[in-house]
């Protein structure tokens, strides 16, 4: 088993995204070389503006993880890769059915063997809570099954977690597999806030909820999201390592769309589409269990509420929007 070393060059694919952004960032402010793989299918050139750029510092390569002729020297003497590319739209794939397999398991692949034959030591993966499918269980804890995912979304990160298992095994590299729950934070482009805020830009006075109203998950702010997987990174030593990645808490989305219409002023009448789910392949009730990732040390900044109440604010004020 190769050690897991922690001074080098690292690959961040899906750097220019809502959570790689902020990966990047921690990474070069703890002295790393970064080398950002990214095809800006959902990611952003605008997320990585300002940041110090150049050999020894920040290095961006535009690919396709699909063609690993595109990006294959960015991962010569890599001491880490850490995988986030994906389709980020859980929606888009069930009206896509290939998008997740070819540009989250098929690529998943892909990164994986690059980095078997450049001999990276460690590959982390941003999984998914989608894949306990309907849990019984709350909190949801990591040893939860069977994992029957209702999307393919979250069929395609439960296969991912298989190649990452797999090629750990097999070629002595170490794997990190982190299950988030959902993720906000100042780069998101998708997701509930960013639907009920540009639903409001077109019509101040009436706000469409998807479902009952009743929905109810954990929320977790980028940089914290970011912190635990790096404080796990540092300190796990299996050779896999599986870590629930979220709040202690929950919050529904009947609370987040008071919170959004009382940012816009408190005039918009609410309407619920109802169903106790939004969209096929929705996970109405979500709440992980963060006790393993507890016991080496980290908890969250943010409870739920906390972290949708920063974001609000972000997103109010990038929109020149006043209460």
């Amino acid at each position: 088993m190769a050690a897991t070393a922690t001074e080098g060059p690292v690959v961040v694919t899906g750097g220019a995204g809502a959570i790689g952004a902020v990966l990047v960032r921690e990474l070069l402010a703890r002295g790393h070389e970064v080398r950002v793989v990214d095809n800006f299918s959902s990611g952003r050139e605008a997320h990585l503006a300002g940041l110090p750029s150049g050999p020894g510092r920040l290095e961006v390569v535009r690919a396709d993880l699909l063609r690993p002729d595109d990006y294959r020297s960015a991962f010569r003497g890599a001491v880490a890769v850490w995988h986030l590319a994906a389709n980020p739209d859980i929606r888009l794939g069930t009206e896509r059915p290939t998008i997740d397999l070819e540009q989250g398991t098929l690529a998943t692949f892909r990164v994986l063997e690059s980095a078997r034959a450049a001999d990276v030591p460690a590959v982390a993966f941003s999984s998914s809570s989608v894949v306990y499918g309907f849990p019984t269980v709350f909190p949801t804890p990591e040893e939860y099954g069977p994992l029957l995912p209702q999307s393919m979304y979250g069929a395609n990160k439960l296969a991912s977690e298989g190649l990452l298992s797999a090629f750990a095994h097999s070629y002595g590299l170490r794997a990190y597999i982190y299950r988030f729950a959902n993720v906000i934070g100042p780069f998101m482009t998708h997701g509930i806030l960013f639907d009920l805020f540009e639903k409001l830009r077109r019509d101040p006075n009436r706000l469409e909820v998807l479902g009952d109203g009743r929905q109810a998950k954990s929320y977790l702010r980028s940089e914290d999201c970011v912190g635990g997987m790096l404080f796990a990174f540092e300190r796990a030593r299996e050779v896999v390592n599986v870590y629930n990645l979220g709040s202690r808490d929950r919050i529904s989305v009947r609370e987040i769309a008071e919170k959004v219409v009382a940012a816009h002023g408190g005039r918009a009448r609410i309407e619920y589409t109802g169903g106790d789910r939004g969209w096929v392949g929705d996970i109405p009730q979500q709440w992980l269990s963060i006790q393993r990732i507890e016991r080496l040390g980290w908890r969250p900044t943010l409870s739920s509420a906390e972290a949708i109440d920063r974001t609000i604010q972000e997103l109010a004020r990038a929109r020149g929007i006043s209460g």
